[in-house]
């Protein structure tokens, strides 16, 4: 076994994750949609490497730009808390193969209820196995917290596309293209929150900045209450309501409406006036395939640029956490740890 060169940490981010243009080179790079087509086996085998790399031996031969390109599948494949390997369907590697197909068909076949139902029902599916998979892993979930969550908001999609579905039927077309997206950002307003209930009631372990765990930050009051202070700008401090779960889980619903909007919402626009042109409206069969194409034209970058909106490793400052534990930490480390750290999920 030859030993790591010197200053060499496999764990330490290539681009400097305080800024934007930092995290989206970093998330260009572990979202990249090629990773699912490695095999299970090299998936594996890169894993080995990252961990012997932490240990402080890999094996000889190996290049900074083989261990690098070893952590890249890590980080694609592998959750950040438990290093479990993730189920396909649900890495953010996916999420161009798999949102283009799912939002190209939301938006093509919005005209009827039926499948309205349809495919806003197999979306949440989808969603709800992204939302699971990317959730903190240090809160487990129960198998009827994940029915519930499923359920709640999958009719909450439904409610929503079908209602507006019905409301815009004299409405001018573009109204009704513009459908598939509210229902998608109502559903991931309640799928979000719902799947990872268990941050929000037990709380998310946060760290110190060498990642020592201090204890468990919860939410003890209203999500509802604690999204209204952060949008009307209140001091989160002063109301109490500042806390490591909800502030994760409000990042995530954001993002993920983001990564949706671009897509949902220029698209119905370049259909609309495509339309109105002769060669488009003897093509009507190739109207589905070319929204699948251009929504993962749009995802392609909106996949990674939503992902660093916000940094995975999100920090809150000790003097916003709930009294119990910010008392605990000082206590125990007296004016050490200015700030917590903690995994927000993606």
């Amino acid at each position: 076994m030859a030993t790591v060169p010197l200053g060499f940490n496999i764990d330490a981010p290539r681009w400097d994750q305080s800024t934007f243009v930092g995290r989206l080179k970093h998330f260009l790079n572990i979202t990249d949609p090629r990773t699912v087509l490695v095999p299970e086996e090299e998936l594996d085998r890169a894993k080995a490497l990252v961990e012997g790399c932490r240990a402080g031996l890999v094996p000889p031969g190996n290049s900074r730009e083989q261990l690098l390109y070893a952590k890249k599948l890590y980080d694609s494949a592998f959750h950040p808390d438990s290093g479990e390997k993730m189920n396909l369907i649900g890495r953010m590697s996916f999420q161009v193969p798999g949102g283009m197909a799912l939002t190209g068909c939301m938006l093509q076949f919005y005209r009827t209820v039926p499948a309205v139902v349809f495919w806003q029902w197999v979306n949440q599916s989808f969603n709800a196995i992204v939302n699971y998979t990317n959730r903190n892993a240090a809160s487990p979930i129960s198998l009827r917290q994940i029915g519930v969550a499923y359920i709640t908001a999958t009719s909450a999609a439904l409610a929503t596309a079908v209602g507006l579905n019905l409301y815009t039927k004299r409405a001018p077309p573009l109204l009704a293209r513009w459908v598939p997206f509210a229902a998608v950002a109502a559903a991931n307003c309640v799928n979000i929150p719902m799947m990872r209930q268990q941050e929000i009631i037990n709380g998310v372990t946060v760290t110190d900045g060498d990642n020592n765990e201090l204890g468990h930050s919860r939410v003890s009051l209203g999500m509802g209450v604690w999204v209204r202070a952060w949008c009307s700008g209140d001091s989160p401090t002063a109301l109490g309501l500042q806390r490591a779960a909800a502030k994760g889980i409000v990042q995530v619903v954001v993002s993920r409406i983001t990564m949706a909007a671009p897509g949902m919402i220029i698209l119905p626009i370049i259909m609309e006036r495509l339309e109105k042109f002769p060669f488009m409206q003897r093509i009507r069969v190739l109207h589905g395939p070319l929204q699948v194409l251009l929504c993962g034209g749009f995802l392609l970058f909106m996949v990674p640029a939503a992902c660093a909106l916000f940094p995975q490793r999100c920090s809150l400052a000790l003097a916003d956490l709930e009294p119990e534990l910010r008392d605990s930490i000082v206590a125990k480390h007296g004016d050490k740890v200015p700030y917590v750290y903690f995994n927000k999920g993606l």
